[in-house]
Parts: C-alpha cells; structure tokens; sequence
C-alpha cells in the first residue's frame, strides 16, 4: 500500500533542506531546483496516498508507531504516523501548493540575494507541515510544530537588515509562543488524564468509556470540565498560530517577508496548522460544549473585526492577510459550530463545511497572495494608490486574480460559494438548538458582505481605472515560471469546490462521527441531493445577496475614479471610524502598552519586591545570624572557656599540693599508714554507732 510509505512524504524535503543549506551557494538559483523536485516527490507520494485513502485501497485508519520514551506505569511517548482521510487529505494539499509556490519563487527570488537560504529555509518549512500532518501523537505533533515557528521567524525576517521584518519576525515568534505554552500545557493534562498523547488511543478510550448519556463521560477520573479544560488548552494553540483574537496581531506584520513566504504561511502552512489542530483534537472537544460554543463565538467575532481592519488598508498584501484572519475565523467557527452540535446528538455538519472551507481557500489564498507578488514584482510597492490600470500591462495576473477574488467572495457556482454557504447553513441549523448561533450566523452573514467589498476594492483599485503610479512604461506581466503556477492555482480556485460537490459532496471524505452513537439529522451526500438542498434555501439566496452586494459597492466607489471612496470620510463620523480600524482598532497599540506598562510595570513590582522585602528578609536573617553568633562567641569566650579555665587551674593546684605527699620515704607512708588505720578505728567505733542510733 501506498500509506506504508507515507513517511516518505516529510523526509524528502529534509534532503533538499541539507543540500541548500550546505552546497546551496554553490547551486544554480541556490538549490532551489532541487527544492521543486524534493517536493514534487512528497507531492506524487501524498497524491498516490490520497488517491488509495479515497478509493478505498487502504485500511484506515493506518498506523505504525514505535517507542520512544517508556516511562512504564506511567504511560510511553512515541514516534509514528498516522494516515486518515483528515491527514490524506492535507498531505496532497500541503504538498501541491507548496510544489507551486517553489517554483513560483524560481522567478520571484531570481534576483534576490542569499537564496540558498531562502531555499534552506522553506524547505525546512515544508518539513515541518507534512511532518505534523502525519504525526500520530500530541508530542510529535507539536515538536514538528514548532519547527515551522522556528522557519516562519526566519523566513518572516528573511530581510534583516530592515528593522520592519526583523521586529516582525521576533513579534510573530513571541506572540505565537503565547499560544504554544498553552498548547503545551494542555497535552500535559492530556498525558496525566489519559495515560497517552496517541490520537486514535484517546479517542478509543473516550468511546470505549463513554458514559450512556453523550457528552457526560468519566475516562480514567476525568470529568466534563477537565475536558473542557484540555479543549481550551489545545485550542490556544490555534489561537496562536491561526491568528484568533486576541493573538492575531501577528499575522499582518508578517508580510515583511518575501510574498512567496506570505503565500506558504497563509494559505498552505502555519496558520492551517491550527486549524488541523482544533481538527484533530475533535474528539475531545466535542464532549465539551462549553468549550465548542466558545471556539464558535471566537471564531465569529474574529472574522468580523479582522474583515473590517481589511475595508481600509491599501497594502495589498495586509488586505490579503486580514483576510486570512478572517476567512481563518470562518473555519473556526464553522468547527466550533460542529462539536456544539455533536454534544448535543446531532450531525456536526459545520465539521465538515469548516475543512471544506480550509481546502478551497488554500486554493485561492494561494492564488491571491502570488497573484499580489506578481504585481508587486511590476510596480515594485505594495500601495494600491499607486497602482490602477494595470489589467491593460499584466493580463494574465489580473484574470487569475479576478478568480481568486470571485471565490472567496461567494460568487454562484465558485469554490469559495460552496464551502461558504455550506458552513453558513450549518451555523444556522445550530440556531434551532441554541440562539446564540443565530447571532453567529449573522455576524458570518455581515462579514460575507464585507469580504465581497474589500476583495473587489483590492482589485479594482489594482487592475481598473488609470495608473496612479510613476514610469508606466516599465509596467510588465511576470515571466512564465510565476504565470504558469497561477494558471494552475486559478483553475483551482474556480473548480475546486464543484468538483467535490460532483464526486458525490466532500461529506462523504471528510465526516466525523462518534462510535456507538447515534446522532440525529444527516449529512448531505450526492450532487443532486447537494444542488437541491442549496438552492432551495432562502439562506443560499442572502448569503449569494451579500457577495453580490458588496461587489457593487466596491465597484461603484473604486471602478473609474477611487476618490469617490472619499464620501466615506466626509463626516466627522467617518473619519474617526476609518481612523478606528486603520490603527487596528488600537488592539495592537493596547498590546504594546500592555506589555510596556502591564509587564514591564508587572516586572518593576517585582523587582521592589525582590529588593525590599525578599531582600529585606534575607538581611534580616543575616543580621540575626550575626547578632546570635556575636553571642555565641561571648559566652564561649567569657562563660565556657573561663569555667574550663578554672577547673583546669583548680586540678593543677591541687595536684600540686597532693603532689607534695608523695615524698618516696618508707618511714613517711608507714606514718601515714599508721594514721590512717586509727581514724578507721575511730570511725567505726565512735562515729558510726552514734550515726544508727
């Protein structure tokens, strides 16, 4: 079977990473051919694997693991990869985007210098993601984990002599490692209440020891709240490196690093990291509804407040970055959305609608992202007020660019239309089991009007209207090596969602669903049954009302003349709201005074309590061990030592004296004899008698 050697898939690209790290200089582009091939073999692998996964040619799920650490009564920690239709699934699209976007970065890096660097580093990225893909414990997964933390720092300060991307780099670095130390901390508590960090042993033993009411359990002495307690605590690592509220402020800053590096984070690496994260930890987290309606309420408002920061940027890579946050918000809403439903015994359709969502917007993420790098390969700046017109000069980007934007804003029939309104409805249907989803829904409503806005303010203000730049003439379209990898990204993102729909509903792949329960409600599978259900919903209606809404106020404002968008600032009001969400809506501002005045003011207490009263304690005790030890001293000298002294001048005077009968004459000691004989006498006779009577 081709699962069998799945473990391939991470392993070539760690060749490709030695040899540009080592001989790169040496190398033609620096290594990064032999990066494009390294990755095309992992691709042919998770391809072969996946195409096995979904004919049915392997038994799943598959695993081999061996023992690394055995700590006996205790537990054991080991190595292994495990293979599913969730892992399958994320291999062959971690492997495709990452194989384009190497060879999009053949032409975009061409003239950069320290590309066996470049081409070290990225290769070690990839090995991160496809190593955690098919990790099949919580420990392998996060040791692969951090590999990427460590690659998106370097590559986000690729360019370090500018002082925008190192700090950039170290930001991303310490933020995300906020949420790793909660990462961490709950695959602890997972150790200590499960005996494992084993994905499939965790969920055999939560099916095994499941109670007779769903979502009441006892396994090994847990209980429902230190299940929600591990949810919350994994879930902050997707926080982390998914960029949920309040750890978001990442992720735009991260656009310091080459495009090629924006599109590899945001649309096939890091930030779906956590997204598969909250995917794997599932089953735990469906037995938690506390925690899956909190997942969802994050999510929710993670999307709204990122979308609106993205309304008013002109960095046409950080309008691309909120949008991540926000379609990321998407995601987890939508899982969040699922576990809610499963713990309360009903078909979790937002499981299945949020990976849907993870798999198309990876697509044109991508596309976007390398779409953006192609333009500012042309002008040579990010700011869209200096672009326009550039349709005319760069046709192919501005085409695949146009899909890309059709599909995240849920055109009819486009890749993005299928997940979103899937994820949308099952938002909804949760509403009926609790209100609060209703709320969510329109929140994910509002935000699908935003997304279409800002996405066709992007392009209109990039590709329509006049240039607004300097030197038009140097204007050009991106040589074939970066265009050819777009032309595929854009057939993607137009057919992905459709074709999953046609092979008979990406339910049918991609499903989750407890052992030995029953859930109410069912999943929707086969096209016919899909294409009825979607367009027989009012909801498809709004949700295809919205997209088409905010296109044609983008296009109103932006189209023809961009100071038309001015109206929006006329009042005191809209200046002072554009204002608002330019500067992020102070929440990156609050995080650094909070870390000015909280921490730092936090340190400074600390450290006058440090200086006045733990070091105050530890004097006091010194100068009470010296004041006892001052006494200690005086009664040795003065009492101890004047007693001997005495005792020892009282035994050598009366060892003199004593000494003085020792005479050596017979004629003394026979007087003394004699002496001593008549007081026995004496007192034997006389003294004793009397002393009885």
């Amino acid at each position: 079977m081709f699962v069998e050697y799945s473990w391939l898939i991470p392993l070539l690209p760690i060749f490709s990473f030695l040899i540009c790290l080592f001989f790169g200089k040496r190398l033609k582009e620096g290594g990064g051919y032999f990066v494009v091939a390294a990755i095309f073999g992992s691709f042919i692998i998770s391809v072969l694997v996946l195409y096995e996964v979904v004919t049915g040619g392997a038994n799943l799920p598959y695993e081999a693991s061996r023992t690394w650490i055995d700590l006996g009564d205790y537990g054991e920690f080991e190595v292994g990869i495990l293979i599913d239709s969730l892992s399958a699934l994320m291999l062959a699209l971690v492997s495709i985007l990452c194989l384009l976007i190497a060879i999009y970065s053949i032409g975009y890096m061409a003239h950069e210098e320290s590309k066996s660097r470049y081409y070290a580093e990225i290769s070690l990225f990839v090995v991160g993601m496809l190593g955690m893909v098919i990790a099949n414990n919580y420990l392998q997964f996060l040791i692969f984990w951090e590999v990427m933390g460590l690659c998106s720092y370097l590559l986000i300060g690729f360019w370090y002599e500018k002082p925008s991307a190192a700090s950039a780099a170290k930001k991303a670095f310490l933020v995300t490692r906020v949420g790793d130390m909660f990462f961490l901390a709950g695959i602890a508590v997972t150790f200590v209440t499960f005996g494992t960090t084993n994905f499939l042993e965790i969920t055999h033993l939560i099916d095994e020891h499941g109670a007779a009411y769903f979502g009441k359990i006892a396994i090994l002495g847990a209980n429902p709240t230190m299940l929600t307690v591990i949810a919350l605590l994994l879930f902050g690592g997707t926080i982390g490196k998914s960029g949920q509220f309040p750890l978001h402020i990442w992720l735009p800053d991260a656009m310091e690093g080459p495009t090629t590096v924006s599109a590899l984070i945001h649309a096939a690496t890091m930030v779906k990291a956590g997204i598969y994260l909250l995917a794997r930890s599932f089953p735990i987290v469906v037995h938690s509804p506390d925690a899956a309606l909190f997942i969802a309420c994050l999510g929710a408002f993670t999307a709204i407040i990122t979308a609106s920061m993205a309304l008013v940027n002109y960095d046409i890579k950080k309008v691309l970055a909120y949008s991540t946050l926000s379609q990321l918000g998407y995601m987890v809403l939508g899982l969040g959305t699922g576990a809610y439903m499963i713990s309360q015994g009903y078909v979790g359709v937002g499981y299945t609608a949020a990976l849907f969502h993870l798999m198309n917007h990876a697509f044109f993420k991508a596309l976007l992202f390398l779409c953006a790098g192609s333009v500012i390969h042309s002008v040579g700046h990010n700011d869209m007020r200096g672009m326009g017109g550039l349709r005319k000069h760069m046709r192919i980007t501005s085409m695949m660019m146009l899909f890309g934007c059709i599909s995240i804003a849920g055109v009819p029939f486009i890749s993005g239309f299928w997940s979103k309104d899937e994820l949308l409805a099952a938002v909804y249907g949760a509403g009926e089991v609790n209100q609060i989803f209703f709320i969510l829904w329109l929140v994910g409503t509002v935000t699908a009007l935003m997304t279409a806005f800002y996405m066709f303010r992007l392009w209109f203000m990039t590709f329509a209207g006049d240039y607004r730049g300097e030197d038009e003439d140097h204007l050009h379209e991106s040589p074939g090596v970066m265009t050819g990898p777009l032309i595929i990204l854009g057939g993607f993102a137009l057919l992905s969602g459709i074709i999953a729909v046609g092979m008979g509903g990406f339910g049918e792949f991609i499903t989750y669903h407890p052992h030995n329960v029953v859930l109410e409600g069912h999943h929707l599978s086969g096209a016919g049954e899909i294409f009825s259900h979607t367009f027989t919903s009012w909801l498809t209606y709004i949700s295809i009302l919205m997209g088409l809404l905010g296109i044609f106020i983008a296009y109103h404002f932006y189209y023809t003349d961009v100071s038309r968008a001015s109206v929006f600032t006329a009042s005191t009001f809209g200046r002072k709201m554009h204002s608002f969400l330019t500067n992020r809506m102070y929440i990156n501002s609050a995080m650094v005074k909070f870390a000015q005045y909280g921490v730092d003011g936090t340190a400074k207490i600390l450290n006058w309590f440090d200086k006045h009263i733990i070091d105050g304690i530890v004097n006091g005790v010194q100068k009470m061990g010296l004041f006892f030890s001052q006494v200690y001293h005086y009664m040795d000298k003065t009492m101890i030592e004047g007693i001997i002294s005495v005792i020892a001048e009282g035994s050598t005077r009366s060892g003199k004296v004593l000494r003085k009968t020792q005479t050596g004459k017979v004629a003394d000691y026979a007087g003394l004899i004699v002496l001593g004989v008549v007081a026995l006498v004496i007192l034997i006779n006389f003294i004793i008698p009397h002393i009885g009577g």
